[in-house]
């Protein structure tokens, strides 16, 4: 298994068209430790993976660890922010008509809280005003 996420982290060399040295500074390592995971001598640790999905969040993270899926994140991945002015949520990077604000669910409960997460280990909270 470690073979397979070495060769899935030399695709993303290769398909960025970067040297060793270049993807190292990119994702801010050192060139040794890149040349040592990819001789095999070590094995890449949550860090390293972490810092290559912060760099570049469009490859997708279970591709990367696991093979499953697609190389590449599609554009509908973009986190969804609240807009307070409107009262609805959006999504960050997009034009797409926003979505309804989460209501009441059908026991009558009405959400605490809302977490949403970024790709960069990030968060925010947010809690709807209550009525």
């Amino acid at each position: 298994m470690n073979e397979e996420i070495i060769s899935r982290i030399q695709k993303v060399i290769d398909y960025y068209g970067l040297t060793v040295s270049a993807f190292a500074d990119a994702i801010g390592v050192q060139r040794s430790s890149i040349s040592h995971l990819l001789n095999g001598r070590n094995k890449p640790s949550l860090d390293f993976v972490m810092k290559l999905i912060a760099s570049y969040p469009e490859v997708n993270l279970y591709w990367l660890l696991k093979g499953e899926g697609d190389f590449y994140h599609s554009t509908d991945d973009v986190p969804v922010v609240l807009d307070k002015d409107k009262e609805t949520l959006i999504s960050k990077e997009s034009k797409q008509a926003p979505l309804p604000l989460v209501e009441r669910n059908e026991t009558g409960q009405n959400p605490i809280k809302i977490v949403v997460f970024y790709p960069d280990g990030t968060f925010q909270s947010f809690n709807p005003k209550n009525d």
